[in-house]
């Protein structure tokens, strides 16, 4: 993996009304991902806001999408054309009503899951093999609203799962990074990736046996 380059994707809506909302988490990733790097966004002409990030020797481009969540598949596109990036190298961060807040899962392919940042993304790459970080938000909503909710920003009960969330969203960007995108589900997916050191190092010792 040394010196591979990933396209890492929050996704979001630009303007200062939708930058707490549930259907930001993705920016809220990617802009903490960014500070814990120092890196700065740029701004691409009317597709985004970009950086780049070297972790580990590993390269990674980070870009939120101000097309609005529904067009995130024209500046994802436009990315991959610039850079040279095949979709498998794609890492998108998303929301997800389906998961309780604060849970993460690391995807590679499949369908929408009904959000339309994704849909956005398999319609102008024409595939859906790409990797979907999805961060849970919650379903606390009446049938039919799920429009409001999650452009409603997280309550004040959450904010401290949402807080650790991010962190642990950062710290599996770095993960994927730096080890593969395959072994990174495996420690994100089983919760390894959050465990003590101390059982980790048991559990690797285990592992040997």
């Amino acid at each position: 993996m040394a010196n591979s380059k990933w396209l890492i994707v929050g996704l979001g809506n630009p303007g200062k009304k939708y930058e707490c909302n549930r259907h930001n988490i993705g920016w809220m990733v990617a802009d903490s991902f960014a500070a814990k790097h120092n890196a700065t966004f740029q701004n691409i002409s009317a597709v985004g806001y970009f950086t780049k990030i070297t972790f580990k020797g590993n390269s990674a481009l980070l870009i939120k999408p101000t097309t609005y969540m529904n067009n995130s598949g024209n500046a994802v596109l436009a990315l991959t054309r610039k850079f040279g990036i095949s979709s498998e190298q794609i890492l998108v961060i998303v929301d997800e009503y389906n998961f309780e807040v604060g849970k993460l899962h690391l995807k590679n392919s499949g369908s929408d899951g009904g959000h339309n940042g994704t849909a956005s993304i398999i319609y102008r790459l024409g595939t859906d093999k790409f990797y979907r970080l999805r961060c849970g938000i919650g379903s606390d909503f009446p049938s039919g609203e799920l429009v409001d909710y999650v452009l409603t920003d997280f309550p004040e009960k959450d904010i401290d799962k949402v807080k650790i969330m991010i962190d642990q969203a950062v710290a599996s960007i770095e993960t994927v990074i730096e080890f593969g995108a395959a072994r990174a589900m495996t420690l994100i997916n089983s919760g390894r990736l959050w465990r003590p050191k101390t059982q980790k190092l048991e559990e690797n010792s285990d592992d040997k046996l």
